[in-house]
């Protein structure tokens, strides 16, 4: 074990899968020489060479078409894409090509490729760096989609989907990089793609939710315990697919549920999770679903994000009244 932050754990990652596969190449604007905006590739080129780890134009659409051709060619790729409100410019090549390309294909083909990118509030950065469109590509089918919220999940989490045969979109929140260490198993290790984690087990209600906000549903936790409430979260891990048999068992234990995410309102995991919440176990239900989430608005700049960002005490509000319906 070695205590990573989660910046370094990815770093770890695609260092022991270079070391393992001579067919994985890494690429994307600034990743080479400079190790990336945020360093996760710092030595890579210099360890694997140029021919395996480089720079790119900065073209979005031309980082995924070439990450796409280059699966036709049996190499697998990681893609990065600086950050993830640039991948619109990317949709065709990730959502037209990348996804169908199996089933296009009858299974001739498959499309070995990560899209790596991070998003996510709170660390006041420019318009269009820190948007989650997660809910856009989750809606895809033949595209599973990653949102780790902790180092040990991020390395294992992200060594499955290099060794998955199909694209994954796998998403770095930017506030969770250096915030904190833990210990890491040196090496290759997995977490399963698709299977959530119950991060805290509690009897009285049950909040679902992903990315940096398991760390704010973990602290309303804390709090909710001194004022006698016992919150189970459950950190989903992977958005597509969602992992509804957690979710129903931590439902029947409770009977009570509660969706928080960082995106915008509609349209989301909380929306889709809610649906599906209703469709499996809505009987053992004591209320309603309760969403929690930022407005329906673009993300605002710096000096409103605070404002427009759920939480804890937004939560804890939230979750007591919940509890008296």
């Amino acid at each position: 074990m070695t205590q990573m932050t989660m910046l370094e754990a990815i770093r770890d990652a695609l260092d022991v899968s270079l070391g393992a596969n001579q067919q994985l190449l890494v690429f994307g604007e600034d990743v080479g020489q400079n190790g990336g905006v945020f360093r996760a590739t710092d030595g890579l080129q210099k360890k694997y060479g140029e021919d395996r780890v480089f720079d790119t134009p900065l073209a979005e659409s031309a980082i995924a078409g070439l990450a796409v051709g280059l699966a036709m060619q049996e190499f697998k790729s990681v893609a990065e894409i600086q950050f993830f409100g640039f991948v619109l410019e990317a949709m065709d090549q990730i959502l037209v090509q990348a996804s169908r390309m199996r089933f296009r294909t009858r299974g001739r083909y498959n499309c070995p490729v990560v899209f790596r990118a991070p998003f996510g509030g709170g660390v006041k950065a420019p318009e269009l760096h820190c948007d989650s469109f997660e809910g856009v590509f989750a809606q895809n089918p033949g595209l599973k989609v990653v949102i780790p919220s902790n180092a040990y999940d991020a390395k294992g989490l992200l060594l499955s989907a290099i060794a998955d045969s199909d694209p994954v979109l796998f998403l770095e929140h930017l506030k969770l990089y250096r915030s904190h260490r833990m210990d890491v198993p040196t090496g290759y290790y997995t977490v399963d793609i698709g299977k959530a984690n119950v991060v805290r087990k509690g009897t009285d209600i049950s909040l679902f939710t992903y990315g940096a906000m398991v760390a704010v549903a973990l602290a309303a936790a804390e709090e909710l315990n001194d004022q006698g409430v016992s919150l189970e979260v459950v950190d989903l891990r992977t958005i597509s697919p969602l992992d509804m048999d957690t979710v129903v068992k931590s439902i029947q234990k409770t009977n009570r549920a509660v969706v928080l995410q960082e995106a915008a309102r509609s349209g989301g995991i909380a929306s889709e999770l809610i649906a599906q919440i209703n469709e499996q176990a809505i009987y053992h239900l004591n209320g309603p679903v309760v969403r929690i989430s930022p407005p329906d608005t673009f993300y605002p700049f710096t000096q409103f994000e605070d404002k427009w960002l759920p939480n804890v005490p937004h939560v804890v509000g939230t979750i007591q009244k919940a509890l008296l319906v």
